[in-house]
């Protein structure tokens, strides 16, 4: 009996790639990147204002209160305004000034917008620039 040594399949050439050093390569990339990655930090850049030695102002700001009504009816400190034209007069007399106030506008929580943002548009166009709307924790409900 006879014994066969090799066969003529042995002698072909192997086609497939071997992939195992290309997955080990690959591997350690992966974790040197992620090692070499840093941290991400999610922060929003804020201009602070910067300690001063300055002593603060001796009287507090002059504060203008705009409440406007459900109906769309508005008060300048409690006064009633009469027509837009009295508001433009009142807040362009207000823009003027060297040392502006605040401007607290003030809408009920039953007001449609076009009334609040009809006010905060005229207070733009006239110049008022220290303008805010307070109250907004009637809107949370």
């Amino acid at each position: 009996m006879g014994m066969s040594v090799g066969s003529a399949a042995e002698d072909d050439v192997m086609v497939e790639m071997n992939t195992t050093p290309l997955i080990d390569v690959m591997l350690v990339l992966l974790i040197m990147f992620i090692i070499t990655i840093p941290v991400q930090t999610h922060a929003v850049k804020m201009n602070m204002p910067v300690n001063s030695n300055n002593p603060p102002p001796p009287t507090p700001p002059e504060i203008v209160r705009i409440d406007v009504d459900f109906d769309g009816a508005i008060t300048w400190n409690g006064e009633l305004v009469t027509s837009r034209g009295d508001l433009q007069a009142r807040l362009y007399r207000t823009g003027l000034m060297p040392d502006q106030p605040e401007v607290h506008l003030r809408p009920n929580k039953l007001v449609t917008y076009k009334h609040v943002a009809m006010v905060m548009a005229e207070a733009q166009r006239l110049g008022v620039t220290k303008i805010g709307i307070v109250g907004n924790e009637q809107f949370m409900n």
